[in-house]
C-alpha cells in the first residue's frame, strides 16, 4: 500500500503528502500533549530535572527544573479534573508532547516522527515495500483507493478506484489514521489480508481478498514521444532513483531522441546523494551542482564526478509548485549551468538539508542541519526557483486531459524559443 501519489497534471498539494505527513503530525502543538511527559515516570523526571550539560559553542545551558515543574503541575489538574480520564492516553499524549516540543521552534522540516510513520516512509524511500500496491487517501475519514498499480496484487484482486476499504481482517478502519490504516493492510509477501469494501452501484459491502507482494513503486516513466522527442519523469527521489534514471536513459538515446523533457513535475524531493547522481547525467563531469553549508564549517561543494549519459542532447526539465528539494537541486543546476531549459510554474523553495536520528522506540527525530546553495549562491528556502519560460497548468486544464506545459517543452525543442 503507498500512500497518495499523483501524476504531474493534478494538484502538487497531493504531490506533497510524505512532507506534509510530518507537518500534519506535530501540528497539535505543544499545549495538547506536553503534560505527559509525566507517563514516562520518576525516571525521565530525574533525566530532565539534571540536565545540566556543558554547552559547546553556541548552544545554550539549560536547567529543566522549572519546566519539569510546569508539565507535572499540568499533568496533576489532568488527572485531577479532566471528565473523561480514559481519553488520558499515555502513549498518544507523550508522543504529542515531544511533536510539539520540536514543532515550537517553528521550522517545518524539523519534526518528529512517531514510529508507525516512520516505518512506512522509510520503507518508502528505499524503493518496494511489500503490500497490496494501491495509491490510497483519506476522504471524510473513510479510506478510499486512488488507483491499483498496475500488475500489483490490488489489481489482479480487483480493486478499483473509487473503492472504500471499510475494515481489514476484521478490523474496522474507522477513527484511524492513514498511517494506522496502511500499516494493517501491509504484511509480508505470500500472505493473505481481507479487506471490507464499499464499492459504488453495489448494495452491499463485500470482501477482497488480497494475497501480498513485494511491489516495486513506479517511480519512473520513460517513452518516446512523436517527433523523437524523448520523456523521462521522476517522482521521487529514493535509493533507487538515480539507477532507473540511468538505465532509462540508456534506453531512450538508444533511439536516437532529437531531444529530451525530464518531467520533475510534483516531485517532492528525496536523497540528497540520489539528487547529485541524477543531475550528473545531465552535466559534464567536474561541473558544480549544489553547495551545502552546515552551521560552523565551510561551504562543502558537490560536483560531477562521472560521466553522464545525457550531457549534449537538447533539454528542457518540467517544474512546477510541486517540485521541491531535491528536484530543485537537479532543476536549479541545469539552469544555473545552462544545460538545459526550464519550462512550467514556479518551485516550491526547499532549500535546507535534514539529518534523521532514529530514536528507541522507532520513532525518529528529523532536524534541519544545512542549507543548499545553487552554483550561483542562490538559496532556495521560500524562494523557490522561477522557470525560463513559465506555463501554467490550469485544474481545467487538467480535467480535460490537456497538458499546455508539456505541450510547450515539445515546441521548444523541436523549434527553439518563440
Amino acid at each position: 500500500m503507498k500512500t497518495k501519489n499523483v501524476p504531474a497534471g493534478l494538484s502538487w498539494k497531493y504531490a506533497l503528502l510524505i512532507l506534509i505527513a510530518f507537518v500534519v503530525l506535530f501540528s497539535g502543538g505543544f499545549a495538547s500533549g506536553a503534560a505527559t511527559v509525566w507517563f514516562l515516570g520518576p525516571q525521565l523526571r530525574t533525566a530532565l530535572g539534571h540536565i545540566k550539560s556543558a554547552p559547546s559553542k553556541g548552544e545554550q545551558e539549560i536547567s529543566w527544573d522549572k519546566e519539569v515543574a510546569l508539565l507535572q503541575e499540568i499533568w496533576a489538574i489532568l488527572q485531577r479534573e479532566y471528565i473523561d480520564p480514559q481519553a488520558l492516553n499515555a502513549q498518544k499524549m507523550v508522543y504529542g508532547a515531544a511533536a510539539g516540543f520540536v514543532a515550537a521552534i517553528g521550522d517545518p522540516h524539523t519534526a518528529f516522527v512517531e514510529p508507525l510513520s516512520t516505518a512506512i516512509l522509510n520503507e518508502d524511500m528505499q524503493g518496494s515495500f511489500e503490500g497490496i500496491g494501491a495509491t490510497v487517501d483519506m476522504v471524510d475519514g473513510q479510506l478510499v483507493i486512488v488507483r491499483p498499480l498496475p500488475n500489483s496484487p490490488a489489481e489482479k484482486a480487483g480493486l478499483r478506484a473509487g473503492d472504500i476499504i471499510l475494515e481489514v481482517d476484521g478490523t474496522p478502519l474507522k477513527g484511524k489514521t492513514i498511517m494506522e490504516a496502511v500499516s494493517l493492510i501491509r504484511g509480508p509477501q505470500g500472505t493473505v489480508v481481507r479487506l471490507l469494501v464499499k464499492r459504488e452501484g453495489v448494495k452491499e459491502p463485500f470482501i477482497v481478498p488480497v494475497t501480498r507482494a513485494k511491489v516495486e513503486l513506479p517511480i519512473l516513466e520513460s517513452k518516446m514521444l512523436p517527433e523523437r522527442i524523448a520523456y523521462l519523469r521522476l517522482t521521487e527521489f529514493n535509493a533507487v532513483s538515480a539507477k532507473k534514471v540511468h538505465a532509462a536513459l540508456k534506453e531512450l538515446l538508444a533511439q536516437d531522441p532529437a531531444g529530451l523533457v525530464f518531467d520533475l513535475r510534483n516531485n517532492p524531493g528525496g536523497f540528497l546523494q540520489m539528487s547529485i547522481e541524477v543531475a550528473s547525467e545531465f552535466l559534464p563531469q567536474g561541473t558544480l551542482i549544489v553547495k551545502e553549508k552546515e552551521r560552523g564549517k565551510p561551504f562543502k561543494e558537490y560536483r560531477v564526478r562521472k560521466e553522464g549519459l545525457a550531457t549534449e542532447i537538447p533539454l528542457v526539465v518540467l517544474v512546477n509548485g510541486g517540485s521541491a528539494s531535491a528536484s530543485e537541486i537537479v532543476a536549479g543546476a541545469i539552469q544555473v549551468n545552462g544545460r538545459g531549459t526550464l519550462i512550467g510554474e514556479k518551485t516550491f523553495g526547499k532549500g535546507s538539508v535534514q539529518n534523521t536520528h532514529k530514536l528507541e522506540d522507532g520513532s525518529s527525530l528529523r532536524v534541519t542541519i544545512a542549507r543548499w546553495y545553487l552554483p550561483n549562491g542562490n538559496n532556495l528556502d521560500g524562494q523557490g526557483i522561477t522557470p525560463d519560460i513559465q506555463v501554467p497548468m490550469t485544474p481545467k486544464d487538467a480535467s480535460a486531459g490537456r497538458d499546455p506545459q508539456l505541450d510547450r517543452a515539445v515546441d521548444y525543442l523541436l523549434h527553439g524559443a518563440k
